[in-house]
């Protein structure tokens, strides 16, 4: 059974069941969850808790075998976690796992926990993960995208008794929140309490935060991932773009790193391009090149801007900057990798964020 993590307090309040396994790359939306399982199971009688973290191929699961299929009829209830930092549980690992799937299903008095990071496509399909789902409960923590993070920071004001101004302001002081914590969302967390602490909703202004208190408060603690910048340069979001490329070299990115995600999204682009030059429907020449979910989206957007002849210039600055990166001088271009860098991104996301060229005739 597939769960939603919206949904998750209104399975519990209808009951809880044996077996639950938590799967996503966002630490703090599933230690949430987590902590919400726990506090209904201790709710019902659950007072004893154990945990086992999987490390390494030889992993003995004999004693998370023993806990699982625990049957008596005098212990007292048990939680058996089990966390698998690296989501690969191994041949012996995948055995134990359908195992205590198959118990799950008899066992009233143990709740067992199975705690995972974000999962492929592959992963998913395997004979473990499989079993997990069919005799348990499954949560996929989905991560708080950036266009949806003011709105989630105003839900967790909320919580506490506490909100933005209204009307513009406002709107401003969510979206310069948004850009101080984005990517880090366990820090946004902290930031929120911390506002808590400072402008107490109980306090001279009734907890209404005004944008001079945030920006003073609110620690610079984003961290971005070199693929996001990927989707603000497709999305035309140059300001986010020179951002997140400032923060990519603070946190001491790799330089060839970034160039490979940005030349690679040109090289994607103008394959996709010449095969739609060549008859083929755009969906079959995404298909084709391997490009789906969000930059699949992107891609539709943004290809009708983008003229054959300004992709061969992308591909042309693309190649020039490569060399920077790597050391070489280039005429009219900086000497610096990271400046090359913006000026590349900042190209691409330009003809990204003009509008469509309308169709002659």
């Amino acid at each position: 059974m597939q769960l939603a993590a919206n949904q998750l307090s209104n399975h519990l309040q209808r009951g809880l069941k044996s077996l639950y396994t938590l799967h996503g790359d966002e630490p703090l939306l599933q230690q949430e969850a987590l902590d919400v399982i726990r506090a209904v199971a201790r709710q019902q009688g659950f007072t004893e808790r154990t945990s086992h973290t999987v490390a390494g191929a030889h992993f003995d699961w004999s004693e998370v075998l023993a806990a699982g299929g625990s049957l008596s009829l005098f212990a007292d209830k048990q939680i058996v976690e089990i966390r698998i930092p690296s989501g690969k549980p191994g041949k012996d690992g995948s055995a134990a796992l359908q195992q205590l799937a198959e118990i799950s299903r008899d066992n009233d008095s143990t709740l067992t926990i199975v705690m995972l990071p974000k999962l492929d496509k592959m992963t998913k399909s395997g004979a473990w993960f499989a079993a997990l789902e069919s005799y348990g409960v499954t949560l996929q923590v989905e991560p708080v995208e950036r266009a949806a993070l003011p709105q989630w920071i105003a839900q967790r004001l909320s919580t506490q008794g506490q909100r933005v101004a209204a009307g513009e302001e406002g709107q401003r002081t969510l979206q310069f929140f948004a850009d101080r914590v984005e990517g880090n969302l366990l820090a946004a967390h902290q930031e929120i309490q911390k506002l808590g602490l400072l402008f107490p909703a109980d306090g001279p202004t009734g907890g209404v935060l005004r944008f001079d208190q945030v920006e003073s408060a609110v620690m610079n603690v984003a961290r971005y991932d070199v693929f996001k910048l990927s989707e603000a340069v497709l999305g035309g979001q140059s300001l986010r773009v020179q951002r997140m490329l400032d923060g990519l070299q603070a946190e001491g990115e790799a330089e060839v790193l970034v160039h490979y995600t940005l030349s690679e999204d040109i090289r994607a682009l103008k394959r996709v391009k010449d095969a739609m030059g060549q008859g083929r429907p755009l969906p079959m020449a995404l298909r084709e090149q391997r490009v789906w979910g969000t930059k699949e989206r992107l891609f539709e957007r943004v290809l009708p801007r983008l003229s054959d002849a300004a992709l061969s210039q992308l591909l042309q600055s693309a190649h020039v900057v490569d060399g920077i990166v790597k050391g070489l001088k280039q005429p009219n271009w900086p000497a610096s990798g990271w400046q090359a860098l913006h000026r590349l991104a900042l190209q691409l996301c330009g003809l990204c964020a003009a509008p469509a060229a309308r169709p002659r005739g």
